[in-house]
């Protein structure tokens, strides 16, 4: 049976409020990637001018008439995307060369796994001040463990595990996770570093630690508490 073009077609999905000062970059490195794709930005009520950025770079804009979190955002992509292979990136990091193709050619040759996860490389915004920088610690080795330009997903998987928790605010990767896990889905990391994690003063992870802890053990107790269930 011969396979339609389309069936490769990959769908980045970049979930952003106010995003203008760096969603240049991230969209200029996902656009040289040489593969099948489509970019949707879900703009979540910016004030700035990150829809018009997009519009003009070629993106599929979707924009919240009111603010609706990180969460949401993805499930608004996921509505939106036409792709059989999914990735969701944040607008202030720089995906690798052949990134897409790396990920998706794995994907191809493993039926039975429904992700594979890269790791990310910390750097720190080099238009910060000496003061600003020293503030910033940027991992040292490269690591797995977030979403950002790092791990593609079947789109199909969102059938079986359902859309993102929209009441978590910080947790949704730990969130992916343990729903993957309850339904045995197979899960593939690769030894790649995938993209760059922009570290700044504004990044969503350092402004909002308290809920993103917060999340954490929400979702850790929600999933002792099925698990106790369940024996």
């Amino acid at each position: 049976m011969r396979r339609n073009s389309m069936d490769n077609l990959i769908s980045i999905i970049i979930p952003v409020k106010d995003g203008s000062n760096y969603i240049h970059q991230a969209l200029d490195a996902i656009i040289s990637q040489d593969i099948l794709k489509e970019i949707i930005v879900v703009d979540d009520n910016s004030n700035d001018n990150t829809s018009q950025i997009a519009k003009e770079k070629g993106c599929t804009v979707i924009k919240n008439i009111t603010t609706k979190g990180p969460a949401e955002c993805k499930n608004i992509g996921l509505k939106h995307a036409k792709g059989n292979y999914i990735m969701f990136h944040d607008h202030d990091d720089v995906i690798n060369k052949d990134t897409l193709r790396i990920l998706y050619l794995e994907l191809l040759q493993n039926p039975d796994i429904y992700a594979v996860m890269a790791k990310l490389e910390d750097f720190i915004s080099p238009e910060l001040s000496a003061q600003e920088k020293t503030r910033l610690k940027a991992k040292k080795e490269a690591y797995y463990g977030l979403f950002s330009g790092a791990i593609l997903i079947r789109k199909r998987t969102f059938d079986i595990i359902g859309p993102f928790n929209s009441q978590i605010h910080a947790g949704d990767i730990i969130d992916w996770q343990l729903k993957m896990q309850s339904h045995n889905l197979k899960t593939k990391k690769l030894d790649l570093v995938a993209a760059n994690r922009r570290l700044h003063a504004a990044n969503f992870g350092r402004t909002r630690k308290n809920e993103e802890y917060k999340d954490y053990a929400s979702l850790l107790r929600a999933n002792l508490s099925t698990n106790s269930k369940q024996s």
